[in-house]
Formats: C-alpha cells, structure tokens, sequence
C-alpha cells in the first residue's frame, strides 16, 4: 500500500486538472459499475489514472474545496474490489494521496493499457474517447478494437473468394519453398502446416500477403505500399508540391519492403541538399529506412483499408503505416517493448534468406542508434489518428551555431538557404535572426551585397 503526501501545488493540480483522454476524477461514493466503466475505458485505450475523492467543478467552483478526502483507507475497499472484477483482469495501482491541511485520504487509481479487450462485469465493453468513457456496440466495433490491440489479427481472417489453385501455383510461393532448408517440401503441406488454410483449404490473409501476386486484387482490404516524392519541405504540402514521382507497389509483402526500399533510394537522387559534405543528393542510413520501413510492413493492421504511405521530401522521409501501435506498445514505450500484431507474418518473413526482419525485436533500437550514430536526430514516431507516422530528418542533432560553423570552416561562406538545409529550420527569418545573434556575439560578419537574396556570412 503506496500512501503519498502531496504539496497544495499536487492538490491544486488534481482538483483543477482538465478530463481528457488520459484523465478523470470522481467524488466518493461512485458506485463500482462506474468504476468499473472508467477503469475498462482506460485499459481499453492507451491507459490512464482517476482519482477518487474530488468534487465536480459543478458543486465547487474554488479548486482547493474540490478536495473531498475520507477519513479511513478502508472505506475505498468497495473501489478496489470493484477494479477486480473486468475481465480479463485489469492491470492497475493505487495510491492513497494524504494532503496535512485537509486530513483524510484521496484514491488514485492508474490503470495501464490492456493487452486485450476488457469487459465490464455486465460484459460491457468501454472505451476512452476524450473525457469521455463509451460503450462500444456492435460486434464488428468490438472486433476492430481486438485488432487495433493486437489481440486478433487480419491475417487469420479466411479470404473466401481467393482460389486455394491460384496459392498454390504461386511463383512467390515456389519462391518461397525454394528458400526453405527442407527438400521436397510441397507448396500445398506448406500452407497446411503452417496454418495459411483452413480445413475446407480456405486461404488465410496471411497466406495472400504473403504469395499472392497482387494481395490488393485478392483482400477486401487496400494493403499495397505508395511511395510519393514532394518539392518541399512544408509540413502540410500544397497539391502542386507533389511530382510526378508516385507509385504504388503492388506485390507479397516480401517484395514489396526491397521494391519500396529500392524505390526510395531513387528518388533521392532527386532531391539535393546542403550538408557539411557539400551540394549533394540526400542521404538517409540504410539500416534506419530498412528496419522501419520492414516494421510498418509487419505491424501494420491489415483490417484498416488503406495503403502504407512513404512521402520523400526535400528535408524527411515520412512512413505513414494503417492503424495505432498494437498491445500494450506506447510511443514512449517503443525502444523497450515488443508486440507483434500479425505473428504469421513476422514468422513466415523470417524464413527469408537475409530476412527483412533478421533483427527482430531490435529494429527500431538500430534504426535510432544508427541516426545517433551519424550525428543525426533520432525519428520522430507519433500516433496520427488512425495511423503511425515515422519522421526521419535530414538534420544533424547539434545547435544550429555549430552546425553553421562547421559549415563556414570548410567552405568559407553560407547563406540563408544553406543554413536552413543544413540546421532543419524552415523559416528565413528564424536563421536571419541566428546570423545576427552570433554576429552580436563577434562570431560572423555579413558580406554585403547589391543583392538581398545573395547576401551571405563569414566567420568574424
């Protein structure tokens, strides 16, 4: 039993803290069926804490008299008793919060995010949107929540109007087989074993994505890889930035991860930039682009209609992969935390000579040591609505004076547009202001020109 004293400041911050996706707060005497509510909401979405003991905003509009504590622990026992019965069982902590000017005790309550979906007592399933904790109806919603978590798959799924002779003739199949240690191995055990049909040889999307020609043709579902390259560096490019650089890989999965790869790196012949090497074409590390694009391939939720996206732009590379990150894997958490949402697929694709996912379990770690080992910054991953989107820079990880000095020191002279290359800064004014701070502090001096757009800086 974890009892924690807090400062006014701690109180004040649970009293007036505003409800959202991660946040609520209760009075005492909530009954147990809406504990359970907000308890299985959380578990069911990213996690989150309540805390109960404070008054509504509505009953107290000083934040101070919100806190309503009770005298003895014991009292929250119901509360606690009541966090027990979901099932599958929540994952959960509390903490009694005791503040010296207003005794008595106050429940938190934090509750991690849930390997599988959860269900009330009253086999009720609840969900967290905003501030809010909603029932989740319908068997087809329930179903996409065990997706999206990881605790059912896409690639189970039967492909009824897939034809089991169209697999089983399969070039991509006969590929496959053919890289298996094993002699005389028939395509058609193959699928059987490895659980790709059903009995009735009905086609699993695993074995689809895996051997079909074109998976998109086969699945009820977009599952495809565009690639798209982009004159810009603007966050949210205009229609007429996008070139005629667009194309859609349509192939097994295998194939299309060393088709988008090969793709990309030709695209980047493209796009020059300014480094500390000079006006050359864009770069990116081989093993960062490969293990995270490898990754939106295989934990990607195939249930979501739509294709994995990969946008080159003058300045990043953005992978747009379908569905949030599954099971109980956070952003935060990612470096040290693993969940495979489609197994078959991790599995079969490591059977591959030189498998894409030979790292497995340690992709992401080598796609960020990598970029840190280059001196460059680490990817950005964020949950963009329905999707994962992975950033990766073309910018070095140090202050943008150090970077211009470097510059300076080998080629003598940098403008704006060199400057903002070479430190990822977008706006000229930001970069016109650094050039003045440094030569306020005696590092640079301008170099005057009849030409605003050609003025450029020295070192002092």
């Amino acid at each position: 039993m974890e009892i924690r004293k807090l400062t006014k400041k701690d109180v004040l911050n649970y009293c007036a803290r505003e409800e959202d996706h991660f946040f609520d707060r209760k009075a005492f005497g909530i009954k147990g069926d809406k504990v359970q509510r907000i308890a299985v909401a959380f578990a069911n979405a990213d996690g989150g804490e309540f805390v109960v003991g404070v008054a509504d905003e509505k009953e107290e509009s000083d934040p101070i008299k919100r806190w309503k504590p009770v005298d003895k622990i014991e009292k929250f026992n119901p509360i606690i008793q009541a966090l027990n019965d979901p099932d599958p069982v929540i994952e959960y902590r509390c903490t009694f919060l005791r503040y010296e000017a207003i005794p008595g005790y106050v429940l938190l309550v934090t509750i991690e995010k849930g390997r599988q979906v959860h269900e009330t007592a009253q086999r009720k399933v609840i969900v967290r949107k905003s501030a809010q904790s909603l029932e989740l109806k319908g068997n087809f919603k329930i179903a996409e929540l065990a997706y999206a978590k990881g605790q059912r798959s896409y690639e189970d799924e039967l492909i009824p109007d897939t034809s089991i002779d169209s697999l089983e003739s399969s070039e991509y199949l006969a590929e496959f087989v053919g890289h298996l240690p094993s002699e005389n191995i028939e395509p058609l055990d193959l699928l059987v074993k490895q659980n790709l049909v059903d009995k009735d040889w009905v086609p699993r999307a695993a074995s689809v994505l895996m051997f079909s020609e074109n998976p998109s043709a086969m699945l009820p579902k977009q599952c495809a890889i565009r690639v798209a390259r982009y004159n810009t560096m603007d966050e949210d490019p205009e229609r007429d930035a996008l070139t005629d650089d667009i194309f859609s890989i349509e192939k097994p999965i295998f194939h299309q991860i060393t088709d988008a790869y090969e793709k990309m790196v030709e695209l980047f012949e493209k796009v020059k930039v300014w480094s500390l090497d000079g006006f050359i074409p864009v770069s990116y590390p081989k093993e960062t682009l490969w293990e995270l694009l490898v990754n939106a391939v295989l934990h990607r939720d195939y249930s979501i209609s739509d294709n994995i996206f990969i946008g080159i732009f003058n300045d990043r590379v953005e992978i747009k992969s379908p569905g949030r990150l599954p099971g109980f894997v956070k952003v935060d958490n990612i470096l040290d935390n693993r969940f495979s949402r489609n197994s078959k697929l991790v599995r079969l694709l490591s059977r591959y000579p030189g498998s894409p996912n030979k790292d497995l379990g340690e992709g992401i770690n080598t796609a960020f040591q990598r970029m840190r080992s280059i001196g460059k910054k680490e990817p950005l991953i964020v949950e963009d609505g329905n999707f994962v989107k992975v950033t990766v820079r073309h910018e070095l990880n140090l202050p943008p004076e150090t970077v211009i000095v470097k510059f300076l020191e080998k080629f003598g002279e940098i403008n704006n547009g060199q400057a903002r290359d070479l430190t990822g800064i977008r706006n000229s004014s930001t970069i016109s202001s650094i050039f003045s701070r440094m030569r306020d502090k005696g590092m640079l001096h301008k170099n005057y020109s009849s030409s605003t757009a050609n003025v450029t800086w020295s070192l002092a």
